[in-house]
């Protein structure tokens, strides 16, 4: 009798639908939100409308009626909660108590209301006052040397915020700038600008109405970016072939049906997204698109050979790359065994793919954090530049290269100076503005933090928005060498487990949403961001603040700033917190070409474009063109092979927003439950003895006489790649080695951690 195959999870419905209509009204319910959300929600990013703070994805000039997903309505529902975290709380639950709380509890209390300072002596957050909590905290900055503190920004901060936010760090002292970046697209940021000159991807919004084919990478729209079905299910039905490589197949890249569509909806008809989808393994894209690029070439001597015409686009070519020979040389020198070793995928398939290539006169290629947090991530990126390069796929309508980004301005704190590089920032210019000498040396980035940390050089650490101890790599050591630092201060809107990590001095100070009327002496006061397109959108809160005690981001930035500097006539700290015009004027004359008219502009349907170089291509690289790169590896991971070793892919759940967990659905997948699961498909299950529902221990496999594990998972059958095992981020944190990151940007490698199965 043969036995029984194990069934994977999985969800047989489509992305959207009913079960996203139900998803937000769950949420809804939930938080016993106000039924002014609703007014917010039909503004959320909409022109002199909210723009939403979960992800970056661009807003249309010309919106549908509901311009947001189930992510962003969960996200803005989340934060206009009616529940309140303010000092009886604190009261009643001691800092150590709190620790074993899980993400979930600890912001299931609501928002914060009042500012809070850290007593050692009853181990608990007390009630202060604003004007003692900024001169307590300047009064603690100037204790410290500049250098060893650490000023980080979560990605959700307004342009203007960050703008003063690294102004006050380099008048402090430092270039100690990191931000989520550093922890997901900075990969990106070195990768692209190393290859084309630019540190952003090169599309528009609208390219995606002009593309024939879509090769996308590491990237899940249907949890992280859900908008993008919108452009993408448009595609798709005016005949664009989107070609899918991913270790999971997601439901957001498979099938789709619009909410905003009354057919679709009432016969559940929707539209099937991937022409094809190739689950690549771990760290296989490198490979993957070797693979490509070998069979084009393949294709173009063939044509060459009969007399036919190229199938690359030799003027664009000679005209604007350099390297060419060299990577044609590697990709057909590269053989095709070991290719499908590494990738995990046929030649066949990835034949078929590449014709698709070949027929397509624009193409996009798309990816997310799958492609960039590994070893060499930032070789991934430059195969993926190489492929459109072939075609002449970058700086042309319809075509080009677009990450994904996560958080809603995190790419716009790199343009306005966030930046732990100095010579990404106009320097010179912010001497001349402000009259003092900014320091020049390189700053720390997220994983140069968190080492001087641990060794006890960094001493201060002031975080603007995010749940940062939570979120990096080695969380079990960083939160033992956490509490070593003189000063730790916290500005968010809820409560989270990294402000219970804290120095021997610690702030938690509450702040307003950007959905909350922020006014100031001025009035009402309006905010901006960058989407992942280069463009620029305002923002206006018109929701009643949650406590009569909050504050703006901005305005703690400024406040902090005013008690820890020494008084300047151009520092006018007051005044930038009354006007915010003020602080956008300050931004355009640091940077003209982007900003000009800032704020005039910025209410402009579809946001204003603040350009890019290559997308007009201008290649602002050392050759002044286009690079072409031959990888010196042909896998992204960081270790090989090995007998019961597996490489460990760290998700988030349908019911998450990084390390924001708004329950405990990932209906997508067809996961409910426990997150403390780990996914594995049925033949390795097999292979090491495992059944489903046995718990089992997690420990990583790095190759250092560090040990680090996570117990109590549950086996899960899941449909994965041979090797690969899948857990929730940031669950998984743990098992990640502070030093195993991309070797360029140092960004970790979640995507491919070397790891073993214990039992028990």
């Amino acid at each position: 009798m043969e036995d029984t195959p194990i069934e994977t999870k999985h969800y047989d419905g489509a992305t959207g639908g009913w079960g996203s209509l139900k998803g937000m009204i769950r949420v809804f319910s939930r938080e016993l939100s106000s039924p002014a959300i609703l007014e917010t929600l039909a503004r959320q990013n909409k022109p002199e409308g909210y723009m939403c703070s979960s992800c970056a994805w661009g807003k249309p000039a010309h919106p549908h009626l509901f311009e947001f997903c189930e992510n962003g309505a969960k996200s803005t529902i989340w934060e206009l909660t009616r529940d309140r975290c303010g000092p009886e709380f604190f009261a009643a639950h001691p800092v150590g108590e709190l620790l074993g709380w899980s993400d979930y509890d600890l912001e299931m209390q609501g928002r914060l209301t009042t500012p809070l300072r850290y007593d050692a002596a009853t181990d608990r957050y007390v009630t202060c006052g604003w004007d003692e909590a900024f001169a307590a905290i300047g009064a603690e900055l100037r204790a410290l040397d500049p250098k060893s503190v650490v000023f980080y920004a979560s990605g959700k901060a307004s342009l203007e915020t960050s703008y003063l936010f690294g102004l006050f760090a380099r008048m402090y002292g430092h270039n100690n700038l990191p931000d989520s970046s550093n922890m997901c697209h900075e990969t990106t940021s070195v990768g692209l600008k190393k290859v084309i000159g630019s540190p952003v991807g090169t599309c528009l919004l609208e390219d995606f109405g002009h593309c024939d084919a879509i090769f996308y990478f590491g990237q899940n729209p249907g949890t992280n970016s859900p908008r993008f079905l919108h452009p993408l299910q448009e595609a798709v039905k005016r005949g664009c072939k989107i070609i899918t490589f991913n270790p999971v197949r997601e439901k957001g890249l498979e099938r789709f049906i619009n909410p905003q569509n009354p057919i679709e909806m009432l016969t559940g008809h929707g539209t099937d997204l991937s022409h094809m989808y190739l689950q690549v393994r771990p760290g296989g894209d490198i490979a993957a698109i070797m693979g490509l690029c070998k069979h084009v070439l393949a294709i173009d001597d063939a044509r060459l050979a009969a007399g036919g015409p190229s199938a690359l686009d030799r003027d664009f070519i000679a005209a604007h790359t350099a390297g060419f020979d060299g990577f044609a040389a590697t990709a057909r020198a590269t053989e095709w065994s070991e290719i499908e070793r590494v990738s995990g995928l046929k030649r066949a398939d990835l034949e078929r793919a590449a014709d698709v290539y070949v027929a397509a006169r624009r193409v996009i290629g798309v990816y997310g954090m799958g492609l960039t947090q590994h070893v060499h991530g930032t070789q991934s990126i430059g195969m993926l530049v190489n492929l459109l390069l072939l075609g002449g796929h970058i700086g042309r309508q319809g075509a080009g290269i677009s990450p994904v980004r996560g958080h809603s301005n995190v790419q716009g704190q790199r343009t306005v100076g966030i930046s732990e590089k100095p010579e990404l920032v106009p320097l010179d210019k912010l001497a001349d503005m402000f009259g003092f000498e900014p320091p020049r040396e390189k700053g720390l980035t997220t994983v140069d933090a968190c080492e001087a940390i641990r060794d006890g050089s960094v001493q201060g650490f002031v975080s603007l928005g995010g749940n940062f101890v939570r979120a990096i790599p080695e969380r079990d050591a960083m939160e033992a060498a956490w509490t070593n630092q003189a000063l730790t201060v916290y500005i968010a809107t809820k409560l989270n487990r990294s402000h219970l990590v804290h120095g021997r001095t610690s702030y938690l100070l509450p702040c307003l949403a950007r959905s909350e009327e922020d006014i100031q002496a001025s009035g009402r006061q309006t905010v901006t961001i960058e989407d992942s397109f280069s463009h620029i959108y305002g923002s206006i809160g018109k929701r009643s603040p949650a406590d009569a005690m909050l504050r703006s981001e901005l305005s703690i930035v400024a406040g902090i700033a005013k008690a820890t500097l020494p008084s300047h006539p151009k520092w006018r700290w007051d005044d930038w917190t009354g006007d915010y015009g003020l602080v956008r004027d300050l931004i355009a004359e640091t940077y003209p070409a982007e900003f000009r008219d800032f704020s005039a502009r910025m209410f402009q349907p579809g946001g204003f474009y603040r350009g890019n170089a290559a997308h007009e291509r201008t290649w602002k690289t050392e050759s002044g063109k286009a690079e072409f790169t031959h990888p010196d590896v042909i896998s992204a991971l960081g270790t090989g092979d090995a007998p019961g070793r597996f490489h460990l892919i760290t998700m988030r759940s349908n019911d998450q927003f990084n390390t924001t967990i708004y329950g405990f659905s990932d209906r997508l997948r067809g996961l409910e439950g426990s997150r403390m699961i780990l996914l594995i498909n049925p033949s390795d299950m097999l292979r090491e003895g495992l059944t489903e529902g046995m718990e089992v221990t997690l420990v990583c496999d790095a190759g250092d006489d560090v040990h680090r594990e996570v117990r109590g998972l549950t086996v899960t059958p899941f449909d994965l790649p041979d090797g690969c095992v899948g857990g929730y981020y940031p669950e998984m944190n743990v098992l990640v080695p502070l030093w195993y990151h991309d070797k360029e940007s140092k960004t970790p490698a979640s995507k491919g951690v070397p790891v073993r199965i214990g039992r028990g």
